[in-house]
């Protein structure tokens, strides 16, 4: 729905619990953008209107009830550690679907994506949120096209975004929607953040996240693989060493891991390459002990995967000792 000509309105969903940087992130956004010419209005708005306690264990004064903000331009839903793997409090998804009527358009920050698809708005759509919770939200709620890689997503008047610090990437990114280039590069420049960072949540996650169960005759594969990375680990010679023809052991390894054999043997040396990475190693070193050969094979399967390349992601990773 349109908002009148004027001010836009932006309200703020929280909860106890709630992540502070979710909501401080994007709200510094908005207020930034007002220094350099939009006119935003922030309101804060929790189920009964009361104050919420944080992530880090402070009170954060609310301005409204979710059910007393009328229409607004922009809602946005924080997130929070009780939203994952436990019931949602019904009153906050009642309320943010009733409020989703009254509208422009909703966003989520992290989390706050299991409250939009608790309350079903996310239902056929595409979406993000916290890489670590990603294949959680897309078995939970199967309907949702679920791009863990992604920063953030828009589907429509939809928007999701991945972990805490995405939010500044969505803000910037509502406010770029709104008043254009100029005035959003005025703004990350202004708070020293990228307009655009480079590369998608993998580059911060965990490949591979689980190994195969110990009873599991993968068991003895996912081990071997992960004992030694550099060995070419062909689908017969795995196959071979789980007892299983080939055609089985694909099949295993789609049912219990959700990937290729092939896939796998990629991720665990992307991680060996990363922790290599991580630990000051050069480029053409850490191809070599990941398995990847040569550099460049490295740096093309870094760019597929994680979005940057072997230098940049070292660069960026790098602890502030090394600086």
């Amino acid at each position: 729905m349109a908002q009148a000509a004027g001010p836009r309105e932006i309200a703020i969903v929280v909860f106890d619990g709630m992540k502070l940087l979710d909501v401080a992130g994007p709200a510094e956004v908005f207020a930034e953008a007002n220094r350099f010419g939009a006119d935003y209005r922030l309101r804060i708005a929790s189920v009964d209107g009361a104050d919420v306690s944080t992530s880090i264990g402070t009170t954060f004064a609310v301005t409204d009830r979710i059910a007393g903000i009328g229409p607004v331009d922009t809602v946005l839903v924080s997130g929070g550690d009780s939203l994952v793997g436990r019931p949602i409090d019904p009153a906050l998804v009642a309320a943010v679907r009733e409020v989703s009527t009254h509208t422009r358009r909703l966003a989520s920050i992290c989390t706050g994506s299991f409250i939009l698809a608790e309350a079903g708005l996310l239902d056929g759509r595409r979406a993000t949120t916290h890489w670590r919770h990603a294949r959680l939200l897309a078995r939970a709620y199967p309907t949702i096209s679920v791009e863990p890689d992604a920063i953030f997503v828009r589907d429509r008047e939809i928007h999701t975004s991945a972990g805490v610090s995405a939010g500044i990437d969505l803000a910037l990114a509502l406010v770029e929607a709104d008043h254009g280039d100029d005035l959003v590069r005025n703004v990350a420049r202004s708070l020293v953040v990228y307009l655009k960072r480079a590369g998608g949540q993998s580059q911060f996650s965990t490949l591979v996240e689980s190994d195969a169960a110990p009873q599991s005759a993968l068991r003895k594969v996912t081990e071997a693989i992960g004992a030694d990375p550099t060995a070419s680990h062909s689908v017969k010679s795995l196959a071979a060493l789980a007892s299983l023809s080939t055609r089985q052991l694909t099949r295993l390894f789609q049912a219990e891991l959700g990937t290729t054999p092939a896939q796998y043997v990629e991720m665990v040396r992307i991680d060996v390459a990363r922790a290599a990475l991580d630990a000051g190693r050069q480029v053409g070193d850490t191809a070599a002990l990941a398995g990847f050969g040569s550099a460049e094979t490295l740096r093309r399967v870094f760019v597929k995967h994680l979005g940057v390349s072997p230098k940049a992601y070292r660069d960026r990773f790098r602890t502030t000792s090394d600086a």
